[in-house]
């Protein structure tokens, strides 16, 4: 088995989850990453509560694998030691405001001529260009802005508070690291490293690509509870009698013939592919009120054996103690440090390849404690 990023080097100087959640998936898969990070003004995650073994779980989480250096970025002799040191690094990861880096005389261009092969990647809210790039902001702020937010919730309660970050993971980390993986496959043939600028909320803007290319494309103005799949029709939860949710996705034709016949709802048959706003209207409440007739426990049972489209909504614990998570080894456990026996559960790498493996090496480390 291999490590699939074995030799690549990268110095990451981000703070929060965007940031570190990317150069987490980078140093799973065999990278060697360093985190510097201020002596003074400690990241916010290792503040954030729970903690197990002596820090913060998120901590310990974002940060497995990555050696923390800490360094004053505000002496200009740690700034010397950074440029010394960059020609060793293949990418830099950084999450400040547009300028801030320049201003610390580490922004690519510098860097870049001390190292041309350098990937260099920045992460912000609204990117380093348009009349936003100054502004603060946080996930709530780009999932609105991003228009995601406008297509989601009810229309009588506004738009959900969601339970992860979208906008920070799915658009900020997981964006840069296409982009910086591409970089490094772009170079293999250029020799040369380039410049990446992620946007969140631009990233966020993508995420929305079935509803933006209907509106963009199609004519459409889609809106709250207007679509297909953002709850205009009955791909929708519906509550159990004891308060519970099941999820029903069953649009294709065999999913909802299936749903029909086990519900005894021939309704969902006959009006279940309208486009007509009544018929659909009709067929939620038809669903809504049978799911009403049992229990969880007693439609889970009904579901498990069918193949329609319909699962259980499960809280957190639930979930990461499920068959399916056992089955599919979401959670690994994380030596404490490279010489403990000691072990803290975690969430694993959910990539899986045929020949190389996610290595686990040790949980985040104290502010420091790595060797640079």
């Amino acid at each position: 088995m291999t490590v699939a990023l074995k030799g690549l080097k990268v110095l990451d100087f981000s703070t929060l989850l965007p940031g570190p959640f990317a150069t987490l998936y980078l140093a799973d898969l065999g990278a060697e990453v360093i985190h510097v990070e201020s002596p003074t003004r400690p990241d916010l995650i290792r503040l954030l509560p729970p903690y197990a073994n002596g820090q913060a779980t998120a901590h310990s989480y974002l940060n497995r694998n990555k050696q923390s250096v800490a360094l004053d970025l505000k002496d200009p002799q740690n700034i010397e030691l950074i440029k010394q040191k960059i020609s060793e690094y293949d990418i830099v990861v950084e999450q400040f405001r547009p300028g801030v880096m320049q201003r610390l005389g580490l922004d690519y261009q510098t860097l870049a001529e001390i190292n041309p092969k350098l990937i260099y990647c920045s992460i912000t809210g609204y990117g380093q260009t348009g009349s936003y790039k100054d502004k603060a902001g946080h996930d709530i702020n780009y999932m609105a802005l991003s228009g995601i937010a406008g297509h989601s919730g009810r229309q009588n309660s506004g738009p959900p508070p969601m339970g992860i970050q979208v906008a920070d993971v799915a658009g900020g980390s997981l964006h840069a690291v296409i982009g910086i993986l591409t970089a490094v496959i772009e170079r293999a043939s250029s020799g040369l490293g380039q410049y990446i600028d992620i946007s969140m909320t631009d990233c966020a803007v993508a995420l929305n690509n079935m509803a933006a290319s209907a509106s963009l494309a199609g004519g459409q103005k889609p809106s709250v509870e207007s679509e297909h799949l953002n709850g205009g029709t009955f791909y929708d939860y519906y509550q159990t009698q004891d308060g519970r949710y099941l999820s029903i996705g069953s649009l294709e034709p065999q999913f909802m013939s299936g749903l029909a016949i086990v519900l005894d709802l021939p309704i969902l048959m006959e009006k279940g592919a309208s486009f007509d706003p009544l018929d659909r209207q009709q067929v939620k409440q038809a669903l809504a009120e049978k799911i009403k007739t049992q229990n969880f426990v007693a439609w889970k049972k009904v579901f498990s054996a069918l193949d329609v489209c319909v699962e259980p909504v499960l809280a957190l614990d639930e979930a990461l103690d499920s068959a399916l998570a056992e089955q599919r080894q979401w959670v690994v456990e994380v030596p404490l440090n490279l010489e403990a026996e000691q072990t803290e559960s975690q969430l694993a790498c959910p990539i899986k390849f045929s020949r190389s493996v996610a290595k686990y090496q040790f949980i985040g480390q104290h502010l420091g404690a790595g060797k640079w």
